[in-house]
């Protein structure tokens, strides 16, 4: 047996795959563990699957109030799962204006050419992927950590697990479509040099398997697919 944990950005797992398709009630158990680890690592038992995000900002988001209840409605449908498995671990975002080069064909940069823009950014979502990880492995709370992300920030974690705890096997999921034309987007080498085996992409048919039931029973009133998910 080999207890794994997987983390997942959820950010990364939204923009880079999710968006624009009909798969965002996504069963990550039954994604990750059943259409993935299992074929790769039969003996591998999953004890925890967390996943990183941040809440929604209203006025930015593309549906408003509704985009603030999708993503509470998919969060409770995640936290209603069998043993609590699915650990929901948030950070926040940033939305302030700042100062950036202005863009002109052929011409390089230039600090003196700048324009006021909105910057928004998740923070804290990849320092927490790292910290869990590092301190699952460092903990012996894990035999293989497995992340699912596809941002070079995840690097020092991984050489740091790899240093220190060279027992504990490293997975890669990257969150990208299986798509061979030339303007795909290619899995992180710095990323895929650290790892013992990575998955290149998740394919629709691994998405369609794994949606949540419309309806999830919880504690309360059952958490609801979203109308315009």
């Amino acid at each position: 047996m080999t207890r794994t944990t997987i983390y997942v950005d959820g950010y990364n797992l939204y923009y880079a795959r999710l968006k624009g398709t009909s798969y965002k009630w996504l069963d990550i158990m039954a994604l990750f563990r059943d259409r993935i680890l299992r074929p790769q690592d039969p003996n591998a038992q999953v004890v925890a699957i967390k996943y990183f995000t941040a809440p929604v900002m209203v006025r930015y988001a593309r549906h408003g109030a509704a985009s603030t209840n999708a993503q509470t409605q998919y969060l409770r449908a995640l936290e209603a799962g069998p043993s609590g498995w699915v650990q929901i671990i948030k950070g926040f975002h940033i939305f302030e204006p700042t100062l950036l080069p202005e863009f002109t064909q052929n011409v390089p940069p230039s600090k003196e050419r700048v324009s006021p823009v909105w910057m928004i950014e998740e923070k804290q979502t990849d320092v927490n992927i790292a910290l869990h990880a590092y301190r699952d492995a460092i903990q012996g709370k894990t035999d293989q950590v497995v992340i699912c992300s596809n941002d070079s920030d995840m690097k020092p974690a991984l050489r740091m697990i790899r240093e220190d705890v060279p027992a504990v096997r490293i997975g890669l999921v990257m969150p990208l479509k299986e798509d061979s034309s030339p303007s795909r987007v290619h899995p992180n080498k710095r990323l895929t040099e650290l790892a013992h085996w990575v998955r290149r992409h998740i394919r629709d048919e691994e998405l369609i398997q794994s949606q949540l039931p419309p309806n999830v029973p919880t504690k309360r009133k059952p958490a609801s697919k979203p109308a315009h998910w």
